[in-house]
Parts: C-alpha cells; sequence; structure tokens
C-alpha cells in the first residue's frame, strides 16, 4: 500500500456533510462508513472522514474546535483546469458552502475557498508548473 492522508474532520450534521462533500467531487467509501462516520474519498491517497462530534472526541481528549469562528487548518486539493476549480466551487456553494473572499491570482497558481457547513476550509487550486518562477 502507498501513503496515502487521512484527514479526520468533526460535524455537526453527517448527512447534510456528506452531501457537501459529495458535491465538491469526492466519492463516499462505504466500506468505512457508518452512522457516525463517512469516509470521502478525493483520490486514490487522499481521503477525508467526516465524523459526528461523538465519534470525533472518541479520538482525543481535546476539546474540538468550533470552526466556524477559529480557524483549525486550511485544506487544499488540486484540480487539473481553472475551469475544473470553478466547476467544484460552483457545486460547493450550490451545496451551502460559503466563499469567504475573492479568488487568489499568483500568475502560476488561481486559488479560490470554501467553507463548508462547519466551518472547515477548502482551498480549491489549479497550478501551471510552466509559469511557475525559477527564482523566488
Amino acid at each position: 500500500m502507498g501513503k496515502q492522508i487521512f484527514i479526520n474532520l468533526a460535524v455537526k450534521d453527517l448527512q447534510k456533510s456528506m452531501a457537501f462533500y459529495a458535491a465538491l467531487g469526492f466519492t463516499n467509501n462505504p466500506q468505512f462508513s457508518d452512522h457516525t462516520a463517512k469516509c470521502m474519498v478525493w483520490s486514490e491517497s487522499i481521503f477525508v472522514m467526516i465524523m459526528t462530534h461523538e465519534k470525533f472526541a472518541s479520538f482525543t481528549s481535546k476539546p474540538i474546535a468550533d470552526t466556524k469562528y477559529h480557524i483549525a487548518g486550511l485544506f487544499s486539493l488540486s484540480v487539473n483546469s481553472i475551469e475544473e476549480m470553478n466547476i467544484v466551487m460552483t457545486n460547493g456553494l450550490n451545496a451551502g458552502g460559503i466563499e469567504p473572499n475573492e479568488m487568489r491570482d499568483y500568475g502560476f497558481m488561481k486559488q479560490r475557498t470554501v467553507e463548508d457547513f462547519d466551518g472547515h476550509t477548502w482551498e480549491i487550486f489549479y497550478l501551471d508548473i510552466s509559469k511557475v518562477p525559477s527564482q523566488p
């Protein structure tokens, strides 16, 4: 098995959150899902586990952050084109997400931000490697 990343997020409404992530383009892996958690797949190496607060709390002794009002992390997902970035964003916004700021254009990279119902922040970006400056 190759290296993989599993991002674990506490959510207040599991079904609503599952629909939001599906709208972004994630698919559900039922093998690792139940009534307390859903495994949402972005690629063969990137997974997001959305869990009820009760389930999430069973993995830690720390209090769960209120990500609606405090940032706990920024998660970034690459896409293959600006058009795909805009489609993912439109789908996320139509599913109830919010776009907290305008698109950022770094010349070689364009980036948009969408937040889910719990305030988890996702940066959707397109990187044109041919435009990356050779000098910092």
